[in-house]
């Protein structure tokens, strides 16, 4: 594994994708309870800032070429603006979200009517692509924080694509897409720190040319991120990261969104993924 590829035969053209991404303004974000390491009940949300923050994202996605959908946010749910946490959706088979805590559980219902697709209501605990992140012809699935195990199975049958299961241990790494980020069908960047020994494993195993990312870029949620083959639409203080994916042929995009990281999030909790 390593962070910088220079080698020229490793550092090929990059084709970009058009993505369909669902998101949701952060019209009634705040801060109100904690249920992540970096949620401090009280702390000053400047709300217009954040809704800037989340349409300069949005427009970031318009302008490389994408598609987004909107969804209308709902009083009384400050979280909704994490949108990638509503579902997990491929070839047209939505897996519905079951999300651990009270606070949130509303927002699968309120994100469902919005979503293309053959609806499947989860029996166990998943926070969507939180913690089950498509790459390529598999899933790569979080559990330790979150996510059920018994719902890799479930999601395996639903999604009808083989689920590799990854243990996440360190609490400020809570969702999947905190701690590890798909690049490409086969290529990922992720933090070894996260994960268990076992998983790292796994993640070796299956990615040996994987981009591993520093615990300074980790910290700043730099591995949540979105990729769409060649742009990688990153947090802008996630530097070392963007140069490391500069140097393998990719595209770092960064956007600030400074005020959401004061609920746990970043780009890629922003944006839910339609795989019509």
């Amino acid at each position: 594994m390593t962070s910088v590829l220079t080698r020229p035969e490793l550092t090929p053209d990059r084709t970009p994708t058009r993505r369909h991404y669902v998101m949701c303004p952060p019209t009634y974000f705040a801060v109100e309870y904690a249920i992540n390491p970096w949620m401090q009940p009280g702390i000053a949300v400047d709300r217009e800032l954040a809704l800037a923050q989340w349409d300069t994202l949005r427009r970031t996605y318009l302008e490389l070429g994408h598609e987004v959908t909107v969804v209308d946010p709902v009083p009384g749910l400050p979280d909704m603006v994490y949108a990638a946490n509503a579902a997990t959706i491929v070839d047209g088979r939505v897996y519905g979200a079951r999300f651990r805590y009270a606070e949130r559980v509303p927002e699968a219902a309120a994100f469902r009517g919005s979503l293309p697709g053959t609806y499947c209501e989860p029996s166990f605990v998943n926070e969507g692509e939180g913690d089950l992140l498509v790459a390529g012809d598999v899933v790569l699935a979080g559990t330790g924080f979150r996510t059920d195990p018994r719902a890799h199975a479930e999601a395996a049958r639903v999604l009808r694509r083989p689920v590799i299961g990854l243990e996440l241990v360190d609490p400020r790494y809570y969702h999947l897409d905190t701690a590890l980020a798909v690049l490409g069908d086969h290529d990922v960047a992720y933090l070894p720190e996260a994960f268990s020994p076992r998983s790292r494993g796994i993640l070796a195993g299956r990615y040996p040319e994987a981009l591993v990312a520093s615990p300074v870029d980790a910290a700043v949620l730099g591995l949540n991120a979105v990729s769409d083959g060649a742009h990688v639409v990153l947090p802008a203080a996630a530097t070392g990261l963007a140069a490391a994916l500069r140097d393998r042929g990719y595209t770092p995009v960064g956007v600030d969104l400074s005020e959401l990281l004061k609920g746990g999030g970043g780009p890629k909790c922003c944006t839910l993924e339609v795989r019509a």
